[in-house]
């Protein structure tokens, strides 16, 4: 355990997900405050001043980086790691520029998100962070994209910029393993 990191909080809207970290947190032993939501999630940055925050980028209707702007607001030395389901260059950037410590993309480990917390940066070496494939990360991007548009396959086509066919043949492929 770092020994600059007592308490975490966990802000995620999944329960099993939240719970999950939340006991592997505590096994190691950090204090854990978990939130389900944006509001939750101000109020114990505000109130209890958690060392560190591990954040869900989507959060409903407010982001992640929400929780992110409004917490640095009232606790200037916060660690707050992003975490999401679908990564991008985009959110990443936005997220280090707003003022995040880190950005994983889920799954993550707990070795990983600690890592990401600490500012010992030999213990990275320790961990197997791995870049993701171009295959993996177009196939993410694809799904991503679907996702939005409702599992509308003409509508992702066009806002991917690709024929319908080419896109319903990239779907039919399975993922690629590596991450």
């Amino acid at each position: 355990m770092t020994t600059q990191i007592k308490s975490i909080l966990l802000v995620e809207t999944e329960d099993l997900l939240r719970n999950r970290m939340g006991k592997a947190l505590s096994k190691r032993g950090y204090t854990v405050f978990t939130a389900a939501n944006y509001i939750e999630g101000v109020e114990i940055i505000a109130q209890r001043k958690p060392d560190a925050a591990v954040v869900a980028l989507k959060l409903g209707r407010k982001s992640g980086l929400d929780v992110l702007k409004t917490g640095i607001r009232h606790h200037p030395s916060i660690r707050i790691v992003i975490l999401t389901g679908y990564g991008s260059i985009a959110t990443a950037t936005q997220s280090i520029k707003l003022g995040a410590w880190g950005y994983l993309t889920k799954p993550a480990k707990i070795k990983e998100i600690l890592a990401s917390l600490d500012t010992d940066l030999s213990r990275y070496a320790a961990i197997d962070l791995q870049v993701p494939s171009l295959a993996r990360v177009e196939w993410e991007h694809i799904n991503r994209i679907l996702f939005d548009c409702h599992n509308n396959i003409s509508l992702t086509a066009k806002k991917l910029g690709i024929h319908r066919r080419t896109l319903q043949r990239k779907l039919q492929k399975a993922p690629p393993n590596e991450r």
